[in-house]
């Protein structure tokens, strides 16, 4: 009896959560297509409403990944068309329902950018639309779980930036950029960052469910140690065997390139892979304080190291 229902799980992160808890046990309600688990997966677009028809009558636990959050999301308002106006269809669903539990993954961008290791009780302070978005759902997630506190289990997980197999994301391009051997650093290269392996995202995740609670719970998560900038290249060229390129360009010239490009964007209406929301991304810190989730009993199934190894060989080693 499939009594798990997972929102926008035809990604990377949704696919591996879907190898954990079993495929028999849930189903999948996105509107792509699932690489791997189409024969569960419902096409639905959450930005519709009246959504009670998608869900099974078993359903008990419902699991929202489903989010707009590419840098180069045009037009803007899909931001709030996705991550807001489609978590409250979802609420005004589940509440026709009667399911009460509730994991939702937000992003660890609600804190913006260059705070000192923000916990759960830092004010967000989101830059980007896909932060405010976010923040913007988490609230009315808040609202529609204080209405009926005692009975309703909303846990929100703040993830910080996920990589691993299979993702085109923004660590993706990174890696895939310092793999080509055509990567540059922009500035000295000692800002840290944390980054989350999708397997080890997706465990947690999982660890969340088993240990639900009516109640509100809100839980950053990360993959420690953070690496700087430096220490990520090094990593690569031990996964690769190889060494990279030791140019660097200042921040001021990378910045000033990145505007270039913006403009380039532009003028031809295409995405291109490099922009200055992109480099000033790149070039600040992005920590968050994870102390909860390491004092929750979870114990991630792979080291940050490992991760990375696995994506670099995977995506980017010499294929046999």
């Amino acid at each position: 009896m499939r009594h798990i229902a997972l929102v926008g799980a035809s990604g990377f992160i949704g696919t591996r959560l879907i190898d954990l808890l079993g495929k028999e046990n849930c189903y999948n309600i996105d509107k792509n297509v699932s690489e791997k688990y189409n024969d569960i997966t419902t096409i639905q677009d959450i930005r519709e409403k009246n959504l009670e028809h998608v869900f099974s009558v078993s359903t008990e636990n419902v699991i929202l990944l489903a989010a707009e959050h590419r840098d180069d999301v045009s037009p803007i308002s899909l931001y709030y068309d996705v991550n807001v106006n489609g978590t409250q269809h979802i609420l005004d669903a589940i509440d026709k329902l009667g399911i009460t539990n509730i994991i939702f993954i937000s992003s660890a961008a609600v804190y913006g950018l260059n705070k000192k290791n923000p916990d759960e009780l830092f004010p967000p302070e989101p830059y980007s639309h896909y932060g405010k978005s976010k923040w913007q759902a988490e609230k009315i997630l808040r609202e529609w779980q204080q209405k009926d506190s005692k009975n309703k289990s909303l846990t929100i997980i703040r993830p910080t930036v996920a990589f691993g197999e299979k993702n085109q994301g923004n660590v993706h391009n990174l890696l895939r950029q310092i793999a080509s051997g055509r990567f540059l650093m922009i500035g000295k290269g000692e800002n840290r960052k944390s980054m989350a392996y999708v397997g080890n995202v997706a465990a947690f995740i999982k660890f969340c469910l088993e240990t639900k609670k009516n109640g509100l719970r809100v839980l950053n998560y990360t993959d420690q140690p953070d690496l700087t900038m430096n220490e990520l290249v090094l990593q690569a060229e031990e996964s690769l065997n190889r060494k990279l390129p030791s140019l660097r360009l200042p921040y001021w010239l990378g910045m000033f390139g990145g505007l270039i490009f913006d403009l380039i964007s532009w003028i031809t209406g295409r995405k291109l892979p490099i922009s200055s929301v992109r480099i000033k991304k790149f070039c600040a810190n992005t920590q968050i304080n994870a102390t909860l989730a390491n004092r929750s009993g979870f114990e991630a199934p792979f080291t940050l190291a490992e991760g990375l190894d696995r994506t670099l060989k995977s995506e980017f080693g010499e294929k046999k």
